[in-house]
């Protein structure tokens, strides 16, 4: 059995990733509520960038987390095309969710139907990614630990969207984030504590890209678009704010006929 380091650089990869994570679940959320305040055009356009900052987050999190991922006796590489299948999985479960609980009529069912749905989304994209991993040996999974993350996942993801629809205020929102941030971590590392490798030593070259080669331009890219679109939300006004501009401009109108 290859030993199996989880944190390769100490408790950077674990932080990172639970702050991309939490960011992610932070925009969604001031999305979210910028949605369910909407209509028409912009109620579409404020999910699918909650959706979109949610999966991101997420998938960013684990990748940035398997950065610090080593086997004892073998290199590792990753298949791109898996890798990249499973960042798309992450997009569009998480759209399914979003959209269905923001335009279903009964909110309990939609939350509900939408929480299964993303939770089994968010654990494909997690073992999507690590069916993507290639290295010299055999991986297996404790099917007990891999029940828990994908139970996991399912309440995380249920949480993100009751939180979505019942929490307004920014620090409860902040609150709700680092919560869920806390949740999509623990989901991975257990899906991580699952894993076992027998190495198979071998002098044959791995097929795939090194984590620096893709995995890393990747994440950073992803997270830069993470803070980008945040700064955009924050500048953004709220309908609130929008109200009341209109409502002070309308006296001036008035005056000025």
């Amino acid at each position: 059995m290859g030993h199996l380091d989880h944190a390769a650089f100490g408790w950077l990869t674990p932080v990172l990733s639970y702050v991309m994570a939490c960011i992610g679940a932070a925009l969604g959320l001031r999305c979210t509520v910028r949605a369910l305040a909407a209509t028409g055009r912009a109620r579409r356009n404020w999910l699918v960038t909650a959706a979109s900052s949610i999966g991101t987050g997420i998938w960013t999190m684990h990748f940035v987390a398997m950065l610090g991922f080593r086997v004892s006796g073998s290199d590792i590489r990753y298949d791109v095309p898996l890798t990249i299948l499973s960042l798309l999985v992450a997009m569009v479960v998480v759209c399914a969710g979003v959209f269905a609980v923001g335009y279903s009529h009964d909110r309990n069912r939609a939350l509900l139907l939408g929480g299964l749905t993303t939770g089994l989304g968010v654990a494909s994209m997690h073992y999507l990614g690590m069916a993507a991993v290639r290295l010299h040996g055999d991986v297996t999974y404790d099917p007990v630990l891999v029940g828990l993350s994908v139970l996991i996942a399912v309440v995380a993801a249920t949480a993100a969207l009751w939180a979505g629809l019942n929490i307004k205020s920014p620090l409860a929102v902040t609150v709700a984030s680092l919560v869920m941030g806390a949740a999509v971590t623990s989901m991975h590392y257990t899906g991580m504590f699952a894993v076992s490798v027998r190495v198979e030593p071998s002098g044959d070259a791995l097929p795939g890209a090194t984590a620096m080669q893709f995995i890393f331009p990747l994440a950073v890219g992803l997270g830069s678009y993470l803070f980008i679109t945040s700064a955009f939300v924050a500048l953004s006004p709220t309908a609130d704010e929008r109200e009341a501009s209109a409502s002070a401009q309308r006296p001036v109108e008035s005056v000025a006929r």
